[in-house]
């Protein structure tokens, strides 16, 4: 019944929304991707191929983009972007989070040099913010990057076509509506990592392009599971990685101990028995959400440009953040986290060509963990 009912809102909305048709220069399309720096996928190919044809037909777009961690989504989006920004339109990519944001920001200058794009986020100030806005209602910015910060009702664009959402599981569905409604007929495209069966059944109601092949190159990752009397075992292994010129996630379920939950390792804990089982010779940064937005920053630059070689966090790192330096990621207390959570953990590294590993440390033999 539930089937049958999502398939026929799908019916409904393919039978009776327009939009307009967007067509551009394909030969601009093309030479931007001629110009990456690496070669796209079959899939990505054929994914870039959906949204060139939902932008040249009438029917409102309505895609989701599905792929594993790590298989190149964002790229397909900057390149839907483009073609966007191609038809005449502005276009907006939405994440859920401002060091996600920043990430993408960082990425779309390199690859869209001649567009003008900017980034609104909480943290943005109120005169960039009132310049932002005042240059999106006039059409002077072609992409905008952002987080929730776009949905507020002073956010107002001259002609928007396109919003992309990142990782779209994490907004409800009447936020991404908010931002739809901004325009007239505006296409969206999703991009989620959400395990393929489950989509299917969730998102029956879109459009799906999976994206099933992964870059070249990338290697398959080890995932080994230890218990907390096996550790000096871990830090023999973290400090092999370091040693090679690597770097390493750490993650925790808490930011400091509380007393109910002594058996778990901090980030606070972990940074202090780290430290000293290496010695206080290897830099450490500790990552985690009480800390203000400017200390982010400045903490993941660190890491970024390889000034502190482990990074210990929450799941703040979760979501999208990719440091391709990265081999390793050790999570503490990992059955404290659902299958979703680990991973996209999991899947902060293997974005290279070296072999990577997924250490979870656990004293619970959950099915979860073995899985």
């Amino acid at each position: 019944e539930y089937t049958l009912k999502i398939n026929y809102l799908k019916y409904l909305k393919d039978k009776t929304t327009t939009s307009y048709i967007k067509t551009f220069d394909t030969s601009k399309l093309d030479n931007l991707i001629s110009s990456l720096p690496f070669k796209l996928t079959d899939s990505q190919v054929n994914a870039v191929e959906d949204i060139k044809n939902d932008f040249n037909s009438p029917k409102h777009m309505n895609r989701l983009i599905l792929g594993d961690v790590g298989s190149g989504k964002t790229i397909i989006s900057f390149l839907a972007l483009f073609m966007n920004y191609l038809s005449g339109y502005q276009g907006v990519l939405m994440a859920p989070t401002e060091i996600l944001i920043k990430q993408h920001y960082e990425n779309i200058k390199k690859i869209l040099t001649d567009l003008n794009i900017e980034i609104l986020t909480g943290s943005t100030t109120k005169k960039d913010r009132d310049k932002i806005i005042e240059n999106l209602k006039n059409g002077k910015i072609d992409i905008l990057l952002s987080t929730h910060s776009v949905l507020n009702d002073d956010v107002v664009f001259k002609n928007i076509g396109l919003v992309v959402t990142d990782e779209q599981h994490r907004f409800g569905v009447n936020q991404r509506k908010n931002l739809q409604n901004k325009g007239e007929n505006v296409d969206v495209l999703y991009m989620s990592a959400t395990p393929i069966p489950l989509a299917l059944t969730i998102f029956k109601d879109m459009d799906i392009t999976e994206i099933k092949t992964k870059p070249l190159n990338r290697k398959p990752k080890i995932t080994k599971l230890y218990k907390t009397s096996e550790i000096k075992e871990v830090l023999y292994e973290m400090l092999d990685e370091i040693k090679k010129g690597h770097q390493i996630y750490v993650v925790s379920p808490l930011i400091e101990n509380e007393e109910e939950n002594t058996k778990l390792a901090s980030v606070n804990y972990l940074y202090e028995k780290i430290n000293v089982a290496l010695n206080g010779k290897v830099p450490i940064g500790v990552l985690h959400g009480k800390l203000k937005n400017e200390e982010k920053e400045n903490i993941m630059n660190d890491f970024k440009s390889n000034k502190t070689k482990i990074l210990i966090s929450t799941t703040i790192i979760e979501i999208g953040v990719d440091v391709s330096n990265t081999t390793m990621i050790v999570i503490f207390n990992a059955e404290r986290f659902g299958l979703a959570t680990l991973h996209q953990l999991r899947g902060r590294i293997g974005r290279n060509d070296i072999e990577s590993k997924c250490i979870l440390i656990s004293d619970y033999d959950t099915p979860r963990l073995k899985i």
